[in-house]
């Protein structure tokens, strides 16, 4: 008798608990949804991450709620790494950068690599620049190199972090010009911003959306130009470093990400909320407002671009080593 129950019982069982796990997955989500943000509180990423979330729960619906959190330091690894090692059920989520991302695990030891998440959708695409204050006597890239060659070492250079597009621009421009500058990494642009202007650095190293955004909001920044093929619509008066004899094209790229195994409808349910999100005119409108230069990447599409820049970091870590600079 009690055999022929679980004969007639069990799949009936299985059955109320497949129920039970597809009735789970389709509220997702059921609670709040972290957003973490590798860097500090007022930079251009954190800035996007809040100008994006909600638009992200508008079309993930259900009553979605995104709460940021920033987890600076490490030049990022410690915000990259909080996301690859959450549990894998869409609950945490988060912006990714490159070239850090990249940059990273080639230069030393780390826990993640952009393989260990699953990619949702990359947001900004944001040209590299240098800034200084408008009183600075230094009004071009070639006054620049002149005073950094007159000081060598002293002149300082604020940057998001070792490996990062900061950084790496700082060095291309050292070896284009045949200067040596004084790095100074700090947790976020925010940061860099701040010291700039308590003239504890003398040049920034930041995005030119992020010096713009800057510049809007009353620093006084000399911005030298975006490190792009072209002129950014940005910013179409000012000429490219390459214009100007600086042959460098550097970017950051910021995406959003989860880790590593998501279940696929949930996973789907997120591509979907933030293509739709950057794809929304209200976003839009918003973005334009904080000089975000916009660029989505579908996870295919992403997927590519990071496989292909990372050969292109490894290439130059063989050439420019950043990680002992």
């Amino acid at each position: 008798m009690f055999k022929r129950f679980l004969k007639t019982t069990a799949p009936l069982a299985l059955a109320c608990l497949g129920l039970v796990h597809g009735s789970a997955s389709a509220a997702y989500p059921d609670r709040p949804i972290k957003m973490i943000v590798a860097y500090s509180a007022g930079g251009a990423t954190d800035v996007t991450a809040r100008a994006i979330a909600p638009f992200i729960e508008k079309y993930l619906g259900g009553g979605a709620r995104i709460v940021i959190e920033n987890r600076t330091g490490a030049g990022g690894a410690i915000g990259f790494t909080a996301i690859a090692s959450a549990p894998p059920d869409g609950y945490t989520i988060g912006f990714v950068n490159t070239p850090n991302l990249l940059t990273i695990p080639i230069e030393r030891k780390s826990s993640f690599t952009w393989e260990s998440f699953d990619l949702i959708g990359n947001v900004v695409d944001d040209p590299s620049n240098f800034s200084v204050l408008s009183s600075s006597p230094i009004t071009t890239l070639d006054q620049l190199a002149a005073y950094a060659r007159s000081k060598p070492g002293q002149v300082t250079v604020g940057t998001t972090g070792v490996g990062s597009d900061d950084h790496l621009a700082m060095l291309m421009f050292e070896k284009i010009a045949g200067v040596k500058m004084n790095h100074v990494p700090f947790k976020g642009a925010a940061d860099v911003r701040s010291a700039t202007l308590g003239k504890q650095i003398d040049v920034a190293a930041v995005n030119i959306g992020e010096a713009l955004q800057a510049t809007k909001g009353g620093a006084p920044f000399r911005n030298f130009g975006p490190m792009s093929l072209t002129r950014t619509d940005l910013a179409p008066d000012i000429p490219t470093f390459k214009e100007q004899g600086y042959n460098i094209e550097l970017s950051s790229l910021r995406g959003i990400a989860a880790p590593k195994g998501l279940p696929a409808d949930v996973r789907e349910r997120l591509v979907s909320a933030v293509a739709k999100a950057t794809a929304d005119p209200e976003f839009i409108k918003i973005s334009l407002g904080f000089f975000a230069s916009l660029r989505y990447l579908a996870p295919a599409q992403y997927t590519t671009v990071l496989r292909e820049a990372e050969t292109g970091f490894r290439k130059l870590w063989t050439e420019l080593p950043w990680g002992d600079k």
